[in-house]
């Protein structure tokens, strides 16, 4: 069976990736903080599909971590999706710089070393791929997390360019906002979110699964979203931002 690793995987848009992965019948690898989580859904995955399913505890923001996740990534996995992620609510020079900094190392470097470390087995084999989690906010000036985004999918496509013709594919996904624990954990008021701009999770997973299968290299899920990247591609980008600016930080 082919095995996919799936960082930040016991709640929102990973856990649908691992639900949906199981059901396709890939062998998991579930990485997040939560050990308790991670056996949880370890024992739902197995009964349910009768997959097998390691758990890794391990904290991205953390060099430990990362090089852990690093060392089960080039030891072989078929899919990797990079999804561990996390949001601010507060302004830049509000925000602990420490925090900041978490998010580097989360959405950046262990996006790269673990892309890094996978890549290699999978073009030996001919097969496999990569799913960097990105965001539609990459696409606006929002902060740390919009930047963060952004690097995301200039990777992710620059890493698919070097790659090509080696059997083996790299997309990046663009979210809206999605129905999971992000916003909570973070702090966020959803209040001034419309009802009709929130996305379901599973439904999400399995538009990134079409596209990742077609070769898409950069994924943007729901005709709406689509319609909103191409705006943010069509107006100034000064406006972009005041635009940007007045939503608040509510991009998951």
């Amino acid at each position: 069976m082919p095995t996919a690793l799936v960082t930040g995987a016991t709640a929102g848009i990973g856990a649908a990736f691992a639900r949906r992965l199981a059901s396709d019948g890939f062998d998991l690898v579930l990485l997040a903080r939560d050990t308790a989580r991670l056996e949880q859904a370890a024992e739902e995955y197995r009964a349910a599909h009768g997959v097998a399913v390691e758990v890794l505890s391990a904290d991205l923001a953390t060099e430990d971590g990362i090089a852990a996740a690093e060392r089960r990534a080039a030891a072989g996995v078929d899919l990797l999706v990079n999804n561990a992620g996390f949001g601010q609510h507060d302004t830049f020079l509000k925000t602990p710089l420490a925090a900041e900094l978490d998010m580097l190392k989360v959405h950046c470097e262990a996006v790269l070393r673990l892309t890094h470390a996978a890549l290699p087995g999978m073009i030996d084999r001919g097969r496999g791929g990569v799913i960097n989690v990105a965001s539609v906010a990459a696409f606006f000036s929002r902060g740390t997390y919009g930047a963060t985004k952004i690097w995301v999918v200039n990777f992710s496509e620059s890493v698919e360019q070097d790659i090509a013709g080696n059997g083996v594919h790299v997309m990046a996904l663009c979210p809206g906002w999605v129905h999971t624990e992000f916003h909570e954990r973070s702090h966020m008021d959803k209040s001034a979110v419309p009802d009709f701009m929130w996305l379901d999770a599973d439904t999400l997973v399995a538009a990134a699964v079409r596209d990742f299968r077609r070769g898409v290299g950069v994924s943007v899920p729901d005709i709406k979203y689509k319609a909103l990247v191409g705006l943010s591609k069509a107006i100034p980008r000064g406006l972009s931002s005041r635009i940007s600016a007045r939503s608040g930080r509510r991009y998951e």
